[in-house]
């Protein structure tokens, strides 16, 4: 056999032997406790293969090796199965929300176990400063639980515009999309580098979707719209299970919506509901008890309207009844489109959505010839996005985690949030 040829066939046992070891890791990730028995009967793989393996990614510290079945109070006839599971504290992750006003860095486990959290509010116009401040949140956030960025395998972010496969946005609107990642991607990757992480920067909404999919109330439905609703309306769409980006990763932005009669721009639930209550109490048709009117006008916000129309308040009963009207031509529109079976209602205004939902159902029905989508409020608050980041850095890892080095173990706390 000729030196060459024995390269080809070197080469080509690695590969295999590489293929197999990333198949008996990528089953670990979704299990607890598992036997080489349980391995070879997902992969297919031969017993000595799965073993070596095993112990291969036991030393190479992806796994640990538990006691075993016998020890464990399982008790079996014959040689006890030695029993092995994936060690979560092989590295974190962290998923970065960099929003308009605030940045908020979510540090996780590989189990998706949030151990830490940290924030800071922003200047949007200061474009130059959110990568400082996306540094020192990040850091934050670990030095709270006493890690250090050699044990981050991956950091997600997530932004208020629409990125490529680069993480780049284009300019947008008076430099608005531009200001909002001001090269993220470029400058995480010049860290990551450094440090060993794998980097990705997303669309915010983007990110919501996938985690309202793993997570919230999108979970069980195989496509489905997030409807991010806060100051200004975006979208994430999954469609047959899959997140759907467009060439340029703005399929989310709803541009469209300014042909759409009875909406007319991207507003969101937050910021026209404030305008609209300030509307009507200059109109002088609120009556002279009503919050409404009553409620100092700096303070006059979507939450004030809420908790009114819940004491039954004219006012602020007309005015969800305005905006279900403007959601449920938003949903027929965006639903329609798509067919999607559940519209997800998502961000900061979702906990306070008890008495719009059903109003804007009502409406959609009557628009739409089929079936509707059914409408759900997220249950994730206002850290949506950064859960997202985190369930697309935990993806991430999973995809190229043979080709990442696990790190010392590492310690395990809970912050809560």
């Amino acid at each position: 056999m000729s030196r060459g040829v024995a390269d080809i066939d070197d080469r080509a046992g690695f590969s295999q032997k590489r293929a197999n070891a990333a198949a008996v890791l990528d089953y670990a990730w979704d299990r607890g406790a598992f036997t080489a028995s349980d391995a070879i009967e997902a992969t297919g793989l031969t017993r000595s293969t799965v073993i070596a393996l095993a112990d291969d990614l036991v030393e190479r510290g992806w796994f640990c090796e538990l006691p075993n079945a016998r020890a464990a109070g399982e008790y079996r006839k014959g040689r006890p199965a030695r029993r092995y599971e994936l060690r979560s504290s092989a590295g974190v992750v962290v998923g970065v929300d960099a929003g308009q006003h605030c940045v908020t860095a979510a540090v996780a486990d590989l189990r998706g176990r949030e151990l830490a959290r940290a924030y800071t509010e922003i200047d949007e116009d200061s474009a130059e400063q959110r990568l400082t401040v996306a540094d020192t949140v990040i850091a934050k956030a670990l030095g709270d639980i006493g890690l250090q960025e050699r044990s981050i395998l991956c950091v997600t972010v997530g932004v208020p515009a629409p990125t490529d496969l680069h993480g780049v946005s284009p300019e947008g609107e008076q430099g608005f999309w531009s200001r909002m990642n001001p090269g993220f991607a470029a400058h995480l990757r010049e860290r990551g580098e450094r440090s060993g992480w794998l980097i990705e920067v997303e669309n915010d909404a983007n990110l919501a979707a996938l985690a309202e999919g793993a997570l919230g109330a999108g979970v069980g439905a195989s496509s489905y719209i997030t409807l991010m609703t806060g100051e200004r309306l975006g979208a994430g769409y999954v469609v047959d299970g899959h997140l759907v980006r467009g060439k340029r990763g703005a399929a989310g932005e709803l541009r469209l919506l300014s042909l759409v009669e009875g909406v007319g721009s991207t507003q969101g639930i937050a910021a026209l509901l404030r305008t609209w209550a300030l509307e009507a109490r200059a109109s002088g048709t609120v009556d002279a008890s009503s919050p409404i009117l009553k409620t100092p006008e700096a303070k006059l916000g979507a939450e004030v309207v809420f908790r009114t129309a819940e004491s039954g308040d004219p006012a602020a009963l007309a005015l969800l009844d305005r905006m279900a009207e403007r959601l449920a031509r938003i949903c027929a529109v965006l639903g329609g489109l798509l067919d999607v079976e559940r519209i997800v209602f998502s961000g900061a205004v979702a906990d306070s959505l008890g008495l719009l939902l059903p109003r804007t159902a009502a409406r959609l029905d009557e628009l739409t010839h089929s079936p509707a989508p059914d409408l759900a409020a997220s249950t994730l608050h206002g850290g949506v996005v950064s859960t997202g980041a985190v369930v697309r850095a935990l993806q991430i890892v999973r995809a190229n985690a043979i080709a990442l080095e696990p790190l010392d173990p590492i310690r395990e706390q809970t912050i809560p949030f």
